[in-house]
């Protein structure tokens, strides 16, 4: 496959998800660069900033099978994994194991802080194992597999924050961002008017994903690039006056491979600094917790980010 190739397959995602998306176009890529990485990613925004439709556009553009979880705190880890049901054939008893929504290639795990930390982690041996215990059986699951999940930063009443060693297994955070006024006009013109179903045309299917998931990890980066993702990364460590626990080596990881998903989208035979700084944001954010003295000065993440950037 040529770069021009890549370059036109990515495009023509862009236009398809276009045509239920509007703008947005940073957030898609984000969530283009996780599937690319072969990484799960955590998207949160306000409710109403088409979250869950993205992801399930994104789902119908690449031929995979798809399944959405909605968490709430009483939904169990069964609920996810599957279960074993009793089943009776010519007179006899046998328990059959009854896969659940875990068992596709995208999972949509909407609004993931709402579930107990008990269902939470069931989701996370999947992310992290690529597997399934249920009982005493281990399943594998299929590949690729990935999850999507989201959740609100607001009404924090009811729900259960991910630990920083779960949200460790999200690749990215991606923020979403109000519209413009104009993209905001455009989103009233398409949804409050008739609504006419849009009809997208698959894209990608598994092989072909895969196939790029290895392209990635063969995009060039020069010494100089991966140095600086590097120092980047462990300049966490030692801003103590900002940070007080900064971000392990695999942020490091993810960086790199963040920056050659980047390179490959916007069709670019190399990584480029430019890369490394776009990525170093949703990489890090979940990453980093922030000192006394940081949030004293009324800085958020994303500000301390731009400081070590500096």
């Amino acid at each position: 496959m040529k770069l021009e190739e890549t370059k036109k397959t990515f495009d023509h995602i862009m236009h398809e998800m276009g045509k239920v998306i509007v703008g947005q176009h940073e957030v898609l890529k984000q969530m283009l660069v996780a599937l690319l990485t072969n990484s799960h990613a955590l998207l949160e925004g306000y409710p109403g900033l088409a979250k869950t439709l993205s992801v399930r556009t994104m789902a119908r553009l690449m031929d995979l099978k798809f399944s959405r979880v909605q968490n709430t705190p009483d939904l169990m880890p069964s609920d996810i994994t599957g279960t074993y049901i009793i089943e009776e054939t010519s007179g006899k008893r046998n328990f059959k194991f009854q896969p659940g929504p875990i068992f596709a290639n995208i999972i949509l795990a909407d609004e993931i802080n709402r579930a107990t930390p008990k269902t939470q982690s069931a989701l996370l041996e999947a992310m992290q194992e690529k597997q399934v215990t249920v009982g005493n059986s281990t399943f594998e699951l299929e590949q690729p597999f990935f999850v999507l999940a989201t959740q609100n930063p607001i009404e924090q009443e009811g729900t259960y924050p991910l630990p920083e060693a779960q949200t460790d297994r999200f690749l990215l955070k991606i923020k979403t961002e109000y519209p413009s006024a104009a993209e905001e006009l455009e989103i009233v013109d398409r949804y409050a008017v008739e609504q006419k179903p849009v009809k997208l045309k698959a894209t990608l299917n598994k092989n072909s994903l895969l196939f790029l998931q290895q392209i990635v990890r063969q995009v060039p980066i020069s010494s100089d690039i991966k140095k600086y993702a590097v120092n980047l990364v462990t300049s966490t460590r030692n801003k103590k006056n900002l940070i007080e626990y900064g971000a392990s080596p695999r942020a490091s990881i993810g960086l790199v491979l963040a920056a050659k998903a980047r390179a490959l989208l916007e069709g670019r035979k190399f990584v480029s600094k430019q890369d490394v700084i776009a990525m170093a944001y949703p990489v890090l954010r979940h990453r980093l917790i922030l000192s006394f003295e940081a949030e004293r000065q009324n800085m958020d993440v994303d500000d301390v980010i731009k400081t070590l950037i500096k």
